[in-house]
């Protein structure tokens, strides 16, 4: 798991509107919380699980995390969002317009970027099985950094587009809205 996918459980304790917030529409302005209420200067996905889960988490970061909650809840309540139920509902509306929009359109962009990062996936797994991991560290680094990043963009970026997600949440939504 990475990305905003590994921070977003740790978050979600503390501060379940921003852990939610997290990836989705509103991850921008979660994030630039987060990292300040944790005193970090970049509000990478990376940063923050490395300040999450390096064990030194203080009590005043945790009150701070505290604060950022109750600071965005009161942002959100200004745009008529009042619950983490509601946050998931902007996430799936979100997803939802991208696919209308595919659906009316019929534009090539989306089928273009599913197969090529679905090609590239399998394509880099195929060598490493084949092959092995290279033996030179700078390789092997760029090698596994490949099959990270392309993995991840496959699982949640052409299968969650193209077949939905697979969270509870987003099947209950999809009761509601249909």
């Amino acid at each position: 798991m990475s990305g905003w996918d590994a921070v977003k459980p740790w978050i979600a304790k503390v501060a379940p509107m921003l852990g939610t917030a997290l990836g989705g529409p509103l991850g921008g302005a979660a994030g630039a919380l987060l990292s300040s209420a944790l005193g970090i200067k970049d509000a990478s996905p990376d940063s923050i699980q490395q300040a999450l889960t390096n064990g030194t988490l203080t009590g005043e970061q945790i009150v701070a995390l505290k604060q950022a909650e109750e600071s965005f809840a009161l942002q959100m309540a200004q745009l008529n969002v009042k619950s983490v139920q509601d946050l998931q509902a902007l996430e799936y509306q979100d997803r939802d317009s991208a696919r209308r929009l595919q659906e009316s359109t019929q534009e090539w962009t989306p089928r273009i970027l599913a197969y090529t990062t679905t090609i590239g996936f399998f394509g880099v797994l195929t060598y490493v099985l084949r092959f092995g991991i290279p033996e030179s560290e700078s390789a092997k680094a760029v090698v596994l950094v490949l099959m990270g990043a392309l993995g991840h963009a496959w699982a949640q970026n052409v299968m969650g587009y193209y077949f939905g997600g697979s969270s509870d949440a987003n099947k209950q939504i999809d009761k509601l809205t249909n």
